[in-house]
């Protein structure tokens, strides 16, 4: 069967859903038609649902090319194969829990029977987007990092899809790395510091660059990302690391000086929130 060279990508996340046309097989996001939507997570499966399919609607319309197939980036635990969220007591998507998706999203969307979907972990869509965009195909391994207000870790090895390392609960200290790696550690132990009260990392760089102790917090949070880049290092056998998520952002904060990276090679995303979408779509770049 002939398949159109346009794809609906999707990168569903916990708070809202990015949809675009993607173009195969150049993996080129036809900027027009990025579209991005609030979703609460916390809503009834139907309200949940109607929020995706009109974000997915919004952005077919935003074009004349014909649609026929469906790459979505989703957070776990999910059946990827099954198109079955298994997310539950994770403040987000417990309405879909164990729901078979793929129906109630073909039957709201154009072309009804003539679809396709695929899904893909989140972390593993950014990793695979940075890959096939960035024209990496040829190195052996690839390991990716999200840092945001969750720990994504995956690994890309050539020939084959990226896939979920699931490393964010292994354990670290006196807990596991995701308590070390993400957004709440960093408010947390900036108020242990400081006894201020911010929102983000991005707010505490905003507000109190110059403070002592949001170097002290930067140092610290350097030390346990360093011990996270080795032990995932050995674990996948690969030096060759790509970050992203919303910390990374703030990456020549945490590292000014890189001496300390110089056993791996390290880039930060070059396509970031729009990786999981290059990465979705490319879920179809063997039809």
């Amino acid at each position: 069967m002939q398949h159109s060279d346009y794809i609906l990508s999707c990168d569903i996340g916990g708070s809202h859903i990015t949809s675009a046309i993607v173009e195969a097989p150049t993996w080129r996001i036809l900027d027009e038609t990025i579209t991005r939507s609030p979703v609460n997570s916390l809503a009834d499966a139907k309200s949940i649902l109607q929020d995706w399919l009109a974000n997915m609607q919004s952005a077919i319309r935003k074009t004349d090319k014909a649609i026929q197939r469906i790459g979505v980036a989703a957070p776990g635990p999910f059946d990827y194969e099954q198109g079955i969220p298994l997310m539950q007591g994770q403040s987000k998507y417990d309405a879909l829990y164990q729901m078979q998706i793929t129906d109630p999203i073909l039957e709201g969307l154009p072309a009804k029977g003539c679809l396709q979907i695929r899904y893909i972990n989140d972390a593993a869509a950014f990793l695979q987007g940075e890959v096939f965009g960035g024209g990496l195909e040829r190195q052996s391994t690839v390991l990716g990092i999200t840092l945001g207000t969750g720990l994504g870790s995956a690994v890309w090895k050539q020939g084959e899809k990226a896939f979920d390392a699931a490393l964010w609960n292994s354990p670290y200290r006196e807990s596991i790395f995701e308590e070390y790696l993400v957004t709440r550690w960093l408010v947390k132990r900036f108020e242990e510091l400081s006894g201020l009260r911010e929102t983000g990392l991005k707010e505490i760089l905003a507000r109190h660059a110059d403070r002592d102790e949001t170097e002290t917090l930067l140092m610290e949070y350097r030390t346990h990302l360093l011990q996270f880049l080795d032990f995932f290092s050995r674990k996948h056998q690969s030096q060759h690391f790509i970050i992203g998520g919303n910390i990374a952002k703030a990456w020549h904060r945490i590292f000014p000086d890189e001496s300390a990276l110089a056993p791996y090679h390290v880039q930060v995303g070059k396509y970031q929130e729009h990786a999981a979408i290059i990465g979705a779509a490319s879920l179809f770049s063997d039809s």
